[in-house]
């Protein structure tokens, strides 16, 4: 796939705004999803600013070489559900547990970082050789699936479990069918820019819908025909019009955190650790996953160049330095990977403009109430296109693998399965997401069958 701008280009200053301001709506929907699910008081602004200011460490440590941004992780929801669990009621103490724990985390990936520098790479290339890999990054866009098809018949505020879900379907479909069709339309046929920004004016095209039957539902009291929640707006003003009203500064987790340092104990930090670290390893599966898929698709390899030592320390420390200000570990994000692949806009200049436009605009009250505001209709019509287009990303890494060989077969065939099939398994508080487990499988797999492979098979992987 031919890039309209590659990893070291840098476009015009106006339209790198519009490029970066596109990336931060593919990544907001699931980055202010954590903190809403984890409740406990975290805040979407709190959350966005953590993804920013973690999107900067990661670009710093892999030397503005992966254009990816990194947003709230959703492996890590129940282990800081489990952080507190265990302050029994004192919030301030789960907050300084999230922290605790995203340091833990972090140093599991520091671990592997230095294992890697010492081992090379060579090692995870045969472990993980196409035939495994391919299939697996195809699994984290099937495994999406399901969010964003919930996405089309929801609408609302979020309520801890993700949007709202309407009873009329047929509205929030059409909305979602909008986008859908804009997105499409204009990343096939648009002309100059506006083949660059084709989620924006998917989502802007939706909203408009969203709000013209939100106001047809106001003007005759259909409640179901109300897409559009104003309900973050109206909190803005509930007491008066004030200087919050415009600017405030988010909710740090460090702030609250300091509150619970009197109570913490060393039996808590033992409870953080477990809920955490085997988490951590699980998610460095992914993270080789994620780079794998950014790799084929900008035609470098990044677990060479930065390295996959560099990528993981960018990834550790900015998952720490995220939770530190918004209380969720940070993760690279496969709809920002997707993002890059259908704008075909690598430029590592446009995430991190994209960071700092999430770290500023956290301070913008009416900015991140309107962030809220759209529905989830509207961004299941934009996750359809990013998930199916992870999805096929993988499918393209296997195009070169010999299927009619056994043991190619069996080892995507095994993970494909136990993915979709959702194979998850929890081991007291830790929870082997299905991803993981199928990879797993397939390791195991390809392992075993490895005396089968023919030469010819070994030298294309």
């Amino acid at each position: 796939m031919k890039l309209v701008y590659g990893v070291k280009d840098k476009p015009k200053f106006p339209q790198m705004l519009v490029f970066a301001f596109q990336q931060l709506l593919a990544i907001m929907a699931a980055t202010i999803a954590v903190p809403a699910i984890v409740g406990n008081g975290m805040t979407a602004s709190a959350a966005l600013f953590g993804a920013g200011v973690g999107t900067i460490v990661y670009q710093l440590f892999t030397k503005f070489r992966s254009p990816v941004f990194l947003g709230s992780s959703f492996a890590f929801i129940g282990s800081m559900l489990a952080a507190f669990a265990g302050a029994v009621g004192n919030g301030a103490l789960g907050y300084l547990g999230l922290i605790i724990g995203a340091a833990f985390a972090g140093l599991v990936y520091v671990v592997l970082a230095i294992v890697v520098k010492i081992a090379g790479v060579n090692w995870i290339n045969k472990l993980m050789p196409p035939v495994v890999i391919g299939p697996t990054v195809a699994l984290i866009g099937l495994s999406l699936a399901g969010a964003a098809v919930n996405d089309v018949f929801s609408y609302g505020p979020h309520d801890g479990n993700g949007f709202v879900m309407t009873t009329n379907i047929w509205v929030s479909f059409i909305c979602a069918i909008v986008t859908l069709a804009v997105v499409v339309l204009v990343s096939t046929y648009g002309k100059k820019m506006a083949k660059l920004i084709p989620f924006i004016i998917g989502i802007l095209a939706g909203y408009v819908v969203g709000l013209i039957f939100t106001f047809i539902g106001m003007a005759t009291s259909n409640a179901d025909l109300m897409i559009i929640d104003f309900a973050p707006f109206k909190a803005l003003v509930a007491e008066g019009v004030t200087l919050s009203t415009f600017l405030a500064v988010p909710e740090f987790t460090f702030l609250e955190a300091f509150k619970g340092v009197g109570d913490f104990k060393i039996s808590y930090l033992a409870t953080v650790a477990v809920a955490y670290v085997p988490v951590a390893f699980v998610v460095f599966a992914e993270h080789i996953a994620d780079h794998k898929n950014l790799s084929s698709i900008i035609e470098s390899d990044l677990l060479e160049n930065p390295g996959l030592h560099r990528t993981l320390l960018g990834d550790g420390v900015g998952s720490f330095v995220g939770a530190l200000f918004g209380g969720c570990p940070n993760t690279t994000y496969g709809e920002s990977v997707g993002c890059v692949a259908i704008t075909r806009n690598a430029s590592v200049v446009t995430i991190t403009t994209a960071a700092i436009m999430t770290v500023l605009i956290s301070f913008v009250s009416p900015f991140v109430a309107f962030l809220d505001s759209i529905p989830g209709c509207v961004m299941g019509g934009v996750c359809i296109t990013l998930y199916g287009f992870i999805a096929v990303s993988g499918l393209k890494m296997i195009q070169k693998v010999d299927l009619e060989n056994n043991a190619n077969l069996f080892t995507a065939s095994v993970i494909l399965i136990s993915g979709i099939g959702g194979m998850a398994m929890s081991i007291g508080k830790v929870t082997i997401t299905a991803i993981a487990c199928a990879l797993i499988l397939g390791i195991l797999v390809n392992i075993m069958l490895s005396g089968k492979k023919d030469a010819s098979e070994e030298k294309a992987e």
